[in-house]
C-alpha cells in the first residue's frame, strides 16, 4: 500500500511540475530527504523516483516560458568553484578516477540538483514551500523517534531511515538539530494556536529523539544551536521560560546509560571511537599536507591509512565535514567549504540589516536568523560527522540566497541598485514577497 501511495503521489505531481516547476522543488526535496519510498516493503524501495522527478524538473525547465539561471550572488560562484574543483581532485585521485566515478556522479547529483534549486525558488512562497518541505520532511522522524524515545523510557536508540544519508543514530541526530529552528521559525506563519502547539511539540520531540540516538555530536550541537537561538530569539523571556523547563526533563527522562555515554565526552582518550576519529583525522591533515590536491573520494581504506595515519591499523570514516574535505579536496577544498558557509552566514546577516524594520519584510528577518542557527548547529555537529555532501544544508543555502535577492528587490527603492539574478524573474508582490498571479 505505501508503494503505491508513493508511485501515485510521484507521478501525479508530474503534471503539476510541468505547469508551474517551482513546485518540483517540493517533491525532489521529499523524495531526496524524507526518503518515502524506504518506508516501503516493495517495488518502490528501489525505484528511481528522484530521477523521474530531476527529469521532470529539468524537462519543465526548458519548456517552460520563464527563463531560469543561477542566481548572481557570491554564494553562487563559491559553490561552483567548490564543485569545479572536486572534479579536479578526482581527476588527480590517489586510488584513480576509475575507483572514485562512483562517489563523484553521487556527489554531483546532489550539487547539481542544488543548482536547479537555486534557479527555481525565487519568491517567498516558493522559499516558504522548500522550508515547510524540508520540515516535514525530518519532522516525520523526529516526532517519530521523539515518540519512541518516550515509549522506550530512552533505554533503545533512536535510527534513521535505511540506507538514506541519515541512516545512522549519529546523522539522524544532526538532521533533527537542523530542523529545530526552522519550526520556531514557521510557529511565527501559522495562525491556528492549535498549529503552533503542533509546531511546538514536534520542536520538542525532535530534541527528543535527537538526543534518544546517543550521539555526542548531536548533544553539543544542541547546546551550541540551542545558544545561539536564545540569543537571536526576540522572545527571549517566553522561549527561555520554555528552554528551562524542557531542557531538564528531557536531560531527566534519558535513562543511566545514556548519561554514561554523554559523559564519555570528558573522557574522550579513554574511548577507542573517539581516538579513532582522531587518528581519521591526523591521517587527512599528513594526506592534504603531503599531496596539495588532497586525495579525492574513497580515501578511507588501508592503503591510505598505513601511508598517513598514526595508527595505520585503526581505519575509520573521516567522521568530520571538515576533516572529511581536507583529506578529499586538501586545503584548497577546505578553504572553498568553509568559504561557503562563511558567506552564507553574511547573506543571513545583510538580510537581517535590511530587513530590520520593514514591516513586510519581517518574515525574511526571521527566516534569515533561523537559517543561521540551523547552520550553527550543522556546523558543530558537523565537526564529529562524515556528512560533508548532506543535502539540507545545501538547500538551507540556496534558501538563504533567494531570501537575500528578494529582499534586495523590495528594499530596492530605498537604497542603491543591487545586481539580482540574471535572467527574468516573477515580480514580487509588495506585500508578501509572493509572485503575483
Amino acid at each position: 500500500m505505501r508503494d503505491l501511495l508513493v508511485t501515485l503521489l510521484v507521478f501525479g505531481s508530474l503534471p503539476f511540475i510541468f505547469k508551474r516547476p517551482p513546485f518540483g522543488v517540493v517533491m525532489w526535496i521529499w523524495i531526496s530527504v524524507m526518503n518515502p519510498h524506504s518506508q516501503g516493503w516493495g517495488f518502490a524501495r528501489t525505484f528511481p523516483f528522484a530521477a523521474v522527478i530531476a527529469g521532470a524538473i529539468v524537462a519543465a525547465m526548458f519548456l517552460h516560458k520563464d527563463k531560469y539561471r543561477l542566481p548572481a550572488h557570491p554564494v553562487t560562484w563559491v559553490f561552483l568553484a567548490f564543485m569545479g574543483w572536486m572534479s579536479v581532485t578526482s581527476l588527480f585521485s590517489i586510488h584513480g578516477v576509475d575507483v572514485v566515478t562512483q562517489q563523484w556522479i553521487k556527489v554531483y547529483k546532489i550539487f547539481g540538483m542544488t543548482a536547479v534549486v537555486m534557479m527555481l525558488v525565487r519568491t517567498r512562497q516558493e522559499i516558504e514551500w522548500l522550508v515547510w518541505t524540508v520540515v516535514v520532511s525530518l519532522g516525520f522522524y523526529g516526532v517519530k523517534g521523539g515518540l519512541f524515545t518516550l515509549r522506550s523510557g530512552g533505554n533503545f536508540r533512536v535510527w534513521g531511515p535505511e540506507g538514506t544519508f541519515i541512516d545512522g543514530n549519529n546523522e539522524v541526530a544532526l538532521a533533527l538539530v537542523i530542523v529545530i529552528p526552522l519550526m520556531y521559525y514557521l510557529i511565527g506563519n501559522v495562525r491556528p494556536r492549535w498549529a503552533k502547539g503542533a509546531l511546538v511539540g514536534a520542536m520538542l520531540l525532535c530534541a527528543l529523539a535527537s538526543l534518544g540516538s546517543y550521539s555526542r555530536g548531536a548533544a553539543l550541537a544542541i547546546g551550541a544551536m540551542t545558544t545561539v537561538l536564545w540569543l537571536k530569539s526576540r522572545n527571549k523571556l517566553p522561549l527561555g521560560a520554555l528552554l528551562a523547563m524542557a531542557v531538564p526533563f528531557l536531560v531527566l527522562l534519558m535513562p543511566s546509560q545514556w548519561h554514561e555515554r554523554i559523559d564519555t565526552i570528558n573522557t574522550y582518550e579513554e574511548d577507542t571511537s573517539a581516538m579513532g576519529r582522531i587518528n581519521a583525522w591526523r591521517m587527512a591533515f599528513n594526506l592534504a599536507n603531503d599531496r596539495p590536491l588532497g586525495g579525492g573520494f574513497e580515501i578511507y581504506d588501508g592503503q591510505v591509512f598505513a601511508r598517513y595515519a598514526p595508527i595505520p591499523t585503526d581505519v575509520h570514516a573521516a567522521h568530520s565535514i571538515y576533516f572529511q574535505v581536507l583529506g578529499e579536496h586538501g586545503w584548497l577544498g577546505l578553504a572553498l567549504y568553509l568559504a561557503l558557509g562563511v558567506m552564507t552566514w553574511r547573506t543571513g546577516a545583510a538580510i537581517v540589516r535590511q530587513a530590520k524594520g520593514v514591516p513586510e519584510l519581517d518574515w525574511a528577518l526571521r527566516l534569515a536568523t533561523m537559517l543561521q542557527v540551523s547552520l550553527v548547529g550543522f556546523a558543530v555537529g558537523g565537526a564529529f560527522l562524515s556528512l560533508a555532501y548532506f543535502d539540507v544544508p545545501y538547500l538551507l543555502m540556496a534558501a538563504m540566497v533567494a531570501t537575500r535577492l528578494l529582499v534586495a528587490r523590495q528594499t530596492a527603492p530605498r537604497r542603491r541598485p543591487m545586481a539580482r539574478p540574471l535572467g527574468r524573474h516573477p515580480e514580487a508582490g509588495a506585500d508578501t514577497g509572493v509572485a503575483q498571479a
